[in-house]
């Protein structure tokens, strides 16, 4: 177990970028399996949007301006 955490680690130290494409794919990959395409197309839409609403309001620091 020790050793799987030191590969986590060592991947998300080096290559960030390459852990989180792998992981949203892993997941797209699952809610199509079960959901289908259409779905899980809107499931990811909802959470782009909501990672940008939230990038909005973390820079701007004011959620009434986003409003």
């Amino acid at each position: 177990m020790q050793r799987i955490a030191q590969i986590f680690i060592y991947l998300l130290e080096e290559h960030p970028a390459k852990l989180i494409g792998v992981t949203v794919g892993l997941v797209f990959g699952i809610f199509t399996a079960i959901w289908g395409l259409l779905k899980a197309l809107f499931i990811l839409i909802c959470i782009i949007a909501g990672y940008l609403i939230g990038e909005y309001i973390d820079k701007n620091k004011r959620f009434r301006g986003f409003l």
